[in-house]
């Protein structure tokens, strides 16, 4: 069941992109969006490698503190409008509908989704910026860390009406996409239409994408196969999605161990660079 949605931000440009996911989902299942500020700390914010005195410290220090000030003062405006742009209310609706709350917390956000995505259903961030260098850490923090699924939105991009109408789920027999299709259940049977994309190399010893069916039928989900053809499974992927028109897709996270990611790099990896439609996923 989601009723508690957790949507950190900063200073990145991604605030419209993120917020406006949580409030669609937020909509559809009455749940709260709590959105979080990831405060710099001071330091962070002073030139590293240039000695300072004890004066120029302190002063940089002050400016600091009211530079983050400013941020968050006017992040909060900008928060408030898009919600009520969104749809949502503020700060505890009624029972029974999609509401907003707003608070804020100092350090890093691959800490902040750390410890406050872990009572949460749902954590929703950007897509990481490679060429910054920012955001991957924050994705793997809500999936190792937090262990809750993330919904990852891409770029600039604004949900439709479509967003998560049509649910592509993309099936290995593996844990994590096992998990993934338990975390998300509640998305797939609000959806008008639920493809199992499927093909190229199946965890050994993992359930079919009949089985996955099947487990979906049980709860009144009617679900249909679609194979893939291609090696490159990333690639496959986005292409089926695109082809067959769904909004949504939704995998399992990172199923090699560390090692084998550090040295070969992974499918998910390759999706979250390529991805140009939301995905959601679980490890």
């Amino acid at each position: 069941m989601i009723k508690s949605i957790l949507v950190p931000v900063r200073g990145d440009g991604m605030v419209a992109t993120v917020l406006a996911h949580a409030a669609e989902l937020a909509k559809k299942h009455d749940a709260q969006v709590n959105v979080v500020h990831c405060r710099a700390q001071a330091g962070d914010l002073i030139p590293q490698g240039i000695l300072l005195n004890s004066f120029a410290r302190k002063v940089m220090m002050e400016q600091a503190v009211e530079l983050a000030n400013r941020q968050e003062d006017h992040l909060r405006g900008i928060l408030k409008r898009l919600s009520r742009d969104f749809g949502l209310t503020q700060n505890g609706g009624e029972d029974g509908t999609a509401n907003c709350t707003f608070s804020e917390e100092t350090g890093r956000m691959a800490d902040v989704v750390k410890r406050a995505g872990l009572l949460s259903d749902l954590i929703v961030l950007p897509k990481p910026q490679r060429e910054r260098n920012l955001g991957h850490s924050s994705l793997k923090a809500g999936l190792y860390s937090a262990g809750r699924p993330v919904l990852m939105c891409p770029g600039q991009l604004q949900p439709d009406e479509t967003f998560a109408q049509h649910v592509a789920i993309g099936w290995n027999g593996s844990l994590p996409a096992a998990r993934a299709v338990a975390s998300s259940l509640d998305i797939v049977h609000a959806a008008d239409r639920v493809s199992i994309l499927t093909g190229g190399k199946v965890q050994p010893h993992g359930p079919p994408a009949e089985e996955l069916a099947a487990y979906y039928a049980l709860r009144g989900i009617n679900a249909e196969i679609v194979h893939l053809e291609g090696r490159e499974p990333a690639t496959e992927l986005l292409e089926t999605c695109k082809r067959i028109d769904a909004s949504l897709l939704i995998i399992g996270a990172y199923s090699h161990n560390h090692q084998t990611e550090m040295l070969f790099g992974s499918n998910t990896e390759r999706l979250v660079d390529r991805t140009e439609m939301p995905i959601l996923m679980a490890h």
